[in-house]
């Protein structure tokens, strides 16, 4: 429980930090030809700041899906030292942990010591990719049992994955398409909302859809419904709440759009087709006379 609302509320505050800064820099820009995306931005007190508190959340989500286990168990086997079974899906957390630990580590790395902005901004999109692909890849083949509701709730965050993916990695095809940054911010505000959504719905006591109850199988609570019916209509709501998602952030993002606009938007002056015409009919006029 405590695990998925935390890391939602991580992912929720790093796409509203990069929703600010892109729309931000969206408008800053003279043209947006001058627009160029990035995949983290510098902070006022600290440069590395939000890499800095992603190598930490990282290191402690580590450390408590390791060493912070239910009962003080070993995950480790003390006979032979492999991975007991009903610890496999804590190594699999620590894996899509470990690779945005890389991607922040490296980030500040290459900040530091490349040469090539172009060359340190692709890289750093491409290791962001790979965190991403790291995450869908171990969800989509997790080790515990994702079925029936909960099946549908991780089934609908690895769309939500996919398109973080994607859009990082068109970042290092697109890097002056703003639409591709603001969709890969509101994607991961998305992200983080539903996980903390699956945080108060699987595993919080009480949250459970009509006919559903939480179980205890092999050291894990799951959530289990009743009869068929009640499972079938626990998958309705859970589809109902991703659409209700899906209408509630692409509008809060627009809606933030707008409100940047207002303090950082330009006035744009607006030249009449008359006048254009005539502005090149003058141009082509002073080519003929100069030839």
């Amino acid at each position: 429980m405590e695990g998925h609302k935390l890391l939602g509320f991580g992912y929720f505050a790093i796409g509203l930090w990069h929703l600010f800064n892109n729309t931000k820099l969206h408008f800053l820009c003279s043209s947006f030809k001058s627009y160029t995306s990035t995949i983290w931005f510098p902070a006022k007190t600290t440069r590395y700041l939000e890499l800095i508190l992603i190598m930490a959340s990282g290191i402690i989500f580590i450390a408590m899906e390791l060493f912070m286990t239910p009962n003080h168990q070993h995950p480790f086997d003390p006979h032979d030292g492999t991975i007991q079974s009903n610890y496999l899906h804590n190594f699999e957390h620590t894996s899509m942990a470990l690779s945005f630990l890389i991607y922040a580590t490296f980030a500040i790395v290459l900040d530091r010591f490349s040469t090539s902005t172009k060359i340190h901004n692709e890289l750093s999109h491409l290791l962001a990719a790979i965190a991403f692909a790291q995450q869908y890849l171990l969800i989509h083949f997790h080790s515990r049992d994702h079925v029936g509701i909960e099946g549908q709730y991780h089934y609908l965050l690895q769309i939500l994955i996919m398109i973080c993916f994607v859009t990082t990695l068109m970042g290092i095809g697109f890097p002056m398409s703003f639409l591709v940054s603001f969709v890969r911010s509101v994607c991961i505000i998305f992200q983080g909302l539903w996980l903390i959504c699956m945080g108060f719905m699987l595993f919080t006591p009480g949250y459970e859809h009509k006919g559903c109850f939480r179980k205890r199988e092999e050291d894990q609570y799951v959530v289990r419904c009743s009869d068929e019916k009640s499972l079938h209509r626990a998958v309705s709501l859970v589809n109902l709440q991703f659409s209700w998602f899906l209408i509630g952030v692409p509008g809060f993002a627009v809606s933030f759009y707008l409100i940047m606009a207002r303090f950082y938007g330009e006035k744009v002056e607006y030249v009449s087709l008359m006048k254009e015409d005539h502005y090149r009919e003058d141009a082509l006029k002073n080519f003929d006379v100069e030839s």
